[in-house]
């Protein structure tokens, strides 16, 4: 049997419809209404099971009316997810239908009709175009009523001939494949196939592709820097901060490794470590979020925690598919502590755009337009957010042209365990693999590569598969799942399954493995080996265990209703070896996998920086109207309330506060999820610093500055700085040859280790995307400083004014001739502040 029904919303349980509606006025003025109707295509069922599903599934007689037939009377069109994204509407039918039948062989397939009155027929293209991403959807045909064929895998692919291609017909390759690795890592990977006396298939150049791209191993980041020329008036500042990082270079024994962005942005880290001003940190082979050691208080006892923090982008997805890829970037900052082991329980969203206000007809060309992305993709976050029950409460939009070229998307979280509850080891031979979560699709495929390289106008027509659906329901029962120590501790080491899929995700978790790639659980049949390899499918984490606790585990898994399979073993062969249909499909050495491809070098040539005047503004009419008219002044409530604040019982300071509830908080302060505790003190306190006029006028000084802060809103939220650890942030355009360009993000990291070593801090992790170009408009040179602390809840105060007779003082601040803070002024006044809130001296800051 196959039925497809339309499901209308009644009166004021409309609430899409008026949505739309406004979303169309902005091109056509004179559109009337606009009526949306869910639309169900159900295959599978008998009439009987049909009609017991049909008034509880699919419809609620108190908010919704069926139609069985079309009811549009005016223009319309449907819509429909393409074949491969996740349908969410339509995978909960079929749970519901499984539950309430007890048959799983129901098949369901969702889409929208949208009825618009007051349009003519050339007309309903441009609405099409408005409504309708081609990257996740496509117009529904309503004649048809079927579902999609499946597609057969294609048979493995060896690329014979390849190690015997001269460098003409290698180059020629090169160019056919698209990869985003360099023609010398070809060159590379050819000589190392030629030592293997075979040819590649195409699942390992895929692979390696993968695992090689700037997005997994920070190549751009990890590129020497050979010649770094400093010129213009801040050359002298310049020449003394590098010359500070050479120095602890030397003392840090590193002077034979290679000088470049990754090496710079962690020898503070290093530093401190060695030093012994780093005692918490947690240094082990899984670095998937920032872990410190804190001391967790609460009913009256005391006890060991780790706290987890990491941030993520998703800038490359939400460009292309603003809902799917926002609500991806905060689900996979999840899976990050919660690979740890750790409950993730606090989030914060930035993001950045150009003019949201503009006209749709000034949208340049292979771009959506930027109201679309800015709504789409706060509706994804939030939706992602509010699913998996996360109390997101900071949430703040930078508008900046030059996110134009690119969008900014990036979402912070706080998770924390036990210590008791996390047990790390070393992979050993005859450990098993298993994999648990959702199941695997097209969705993704290529992720990684593609946020690696420049988007181009062609981008939003051809990466559909790159962008993935989050299902954040599956990823709340993995949460719910690491909420039992008997579970946790049966785990030796765990990866989540981000960019690369299982290549990456299992490939990194030990030295020796054998995966066996039909054990992959699928969203549907078709999908060929690479596929399989590289999919990037989300709510996925792999975990290692015993061969004895095996079974144990699955059976926990199967409580939660968690898929959970053995999908490899570890040996030690020293390689990766992938099997698919009784064929060995991937077979590369650890060493090779390890390399990272060729070794990069570049120049790099600070020039660009400009001297900041500080003009002070003169209060009259026309600057209090152009600062009011700003949309980086405007109130942000609206955008905030989309997401929750509250859940989970964890939040102790509300987003906006005061009487009239405008008054927006510094930054996140949220309890520790202690389970079934009545009193907890010990709080985590989080917040950014970023400003991206300044920052495009001058890397150095912006990056110091968003540094100082994100440390000055912990310390006007109750917290001391002296605990506060780092995490960075780092977002530029593509870099190319051009040693000026190398220079931007060159000068934001020596402005930020120029900032750690004055105030004692360090940044402990971090996230790079050097992908910001389009055509010739460039991203601002963006570092974002996000600070991380834990503190006591007695401490914490809120910003808005108590009551009237208290006094206010503004602790003035003078940088110094150099532009670069005063540290020495600013750590008397955060020590100041901090003993006075202390001692009840200060209510508001």
């Amino acid at each position: 049997m196959k039925k497809r029904i339309f499901v209308e919303k009644k009166g004021i349980f409309d609430v899409e419809s008026p949505k739309i509606l406004t979303e169309i006025k902005s091109i056509l003025p004179k559109v009337e209404n606009v009526k949306v109707y869910n639309i169900y295509d159900v295959f599978g069922l008998s009439e009987s099971d049909f009609s017991k599903t049909v008034g509880s599934v699919f419809a609620d007689s108190v908010t919704d009316i069926i139609h069985t037939e079309n009811p549009a009377t005016e223009q319309y069109f449907a819509t429909e997810f393409l074949p491969g994204q996740y349908d969410q509407r339509a995978d909960s039918a079929e749970q519901c239908i499984s539950l309430l039948t007890g048959t799983d062989n129901a098949a369901v397939r969702s889409g929208k009709l949208i009825e618009i009155k007051g349009i003519s027929s050339a007309d309903l293209d441009k609405v099409k175009s408005l409504i309708i991403n081609k990257v996740e959807s496509r117009e529904k045909d309503l004649s048809k009523l079927e579902i999609p064929a499946q597609e057969k895998p294609t048979p493995v692919i060896v690329h014979e001939g390849f190690i015997g291609f001269n460098e003409a017909e290698l180059e020629q390759f090169y160019k056919q494949h698209g990869f985003a690795f360099g023609f010398d890592d070809l060159l590379f990977i050819q000589n190392y196939f030629q030592s293997e006396n075979r040819n590649p298939t195409e699942t390992e150049l895929k692979v390696l592709d993968t695992y090689w791209s700037d997005h997994c191993r920070h190549t751009t980041f990890e590129t020497e820097l050979k010649d770094i020329q400093f010129k213009g008036e801040f050359k002298e500042t310049l020449d003394k901060i590098f010359a500070d990082y050479l120095e602890k270079r030397k003392f840090l024994g590193r002077e034979a490794k290679p000088i470049s962005l990754m090496d710079l942005a962690t020898v503070c880290a290093r530093y401190f470590h060695k030093t012994g001003k780093l005692e918490n940190l947690v240094v082990s082979d899984e670095i998937n979020a920032c872990t410190i050691e804190i001391e967790a208080e609460f009913d009256g006892k005391k006890e060991p925690w780790y706290l987890l923090f990491k941030n993520e982008t998703h800038n490359h997805p939400t460009e292309i598919e603003p809902f799917g890829g926002a609500s991806s970037c905060l689900g996979g900052a999840i899976r990050d502590p919660l690979s740890g082991r750790a409950f993730v329980y606090q989030a914060m969203r930035l993001s950045g755009a150009a003019d949201v206000l503009e006209p749709v007809s000034a949208t340049l060309q292979g771009k959506l337009p930027q109201r679309t992305i800015t709504k789409q993709a706060a509706n994804g976050y939030s939706s992602y957010g509010n699913q998996i029950g996360l109390a997101t409460t900071m949430v703040n939009e930078i508008y900046h042209e030059g996110y134009r070229a690119k969008r900014m998307e990036v979402g912070f979280v706080v998770g924390a365990v036990p210590k008791t509850w996390v047990k790390r080891e070393k992979p050993q031979n005859g450990d098993i693999v298993i994999l648990l979560g959702g199941a695997t699709g097209r969705d993704g495929v290529g992720g990684a590569t593609g946020s690696s390289k420049e988007q181009d106008e062609t981008s939003i027509h051809t990466l559909s598969t790159e962008v993935q659906k989050g299902n954040a329901v599956e990823e709340r029962k993995i949460q719910r799942l690491f909420r039992n120590p008997e579970v946790t501790t049966l785990i030796k080491k765990s990866n989540d399954f981000g960019a690369g899929g299982v290549s990456v995700a299992i490939g990194e978790i030990a030295d020796s493995l054998e995966i066996d790639l039909d054990i992959l659980p699928l969203k549907y049949e078709g999908l060929n080996e690479t596929e399989l390899a590289i999919s990037e499918s989300q709510e996925r984490i792999a975990v290692v265990v015993d061969a004895k606790d095996k079974d144990q585990f699955i059976h926990f898994c199967e409580r939660e209703n968690i898929k959970a399979v053995e999908v490899a073993k570890v040996t030690d062969s020293g390689r990766m070896q992938m099997f698919w249909k009784g064929t060995k499909i991937v077979d590369l050495s650890r060493e090779f996998l390890n390399s990272n491809g060729c070794a990069k070098s570049q120049n790099a040539e600070i020039s660009h920086l400009q001297k900041l005047e500080n003009q002070p503004e003169i209060f009259n009419e026309e600057n209090f109207i152009r600062i009011l008219s700003d949309k980086n002044t405007a109130s942000q409530k609206g955008l905030l309330e989309m997401f929750d604040s509250s859940v989970g019982a964890t939040t102790v300071a509300m987003p906006l506060g005061g009487k009239h509830q405008i008054t927006e908080m510094e930054g996140s302060v949220q309890i520790l999820p202690v389970l079934n505790a009545k009193n907890v003190e010990t709080v985590s306190l989080a917040a950014w610093g970023f400003d991206a006029g300044i920052s495009s006028q001058n890397s150095l000084i912006g990056a110091a500055d968003a540094v100082v802060e994100s440390v000055a809103k912990i310390v006007a939220m109750g917290g001391d700085y002296r605990k506060i650890r780092l995490s960075f942030q780092e977002y530029f355009e593509k870099l190319g040859q051009n040693p000026e360009k190398w220079g931007k993000p060159l000068g934001s990291l020596l402005g930020a280790y120029d900032a750690q070593m004055n105030f004692g801090l360090a940044a402990i992790g971090g996230k790079d995307s050097m992908s910001g170009t389009y055509q010739n408009l460039n991203v601002p040179p963006t570092l974002i400083s996000f600070a991380c602390a834990d503190g006591q809840k007695k401490h914490i105060i809120s910003p808005e004014f108590k009551e009237v007779g208290n006094n206010i003082y503004h602790f003035y601040h003078q940088n110094k001739e150099n532009g670069l803070p005063d540290y020495e002024t600013l750590k008397e006044v955060f020590d100041f502040v901090h003993q006075q809130i202390k001692a009840g001296n200060i209510v508001s800051v």
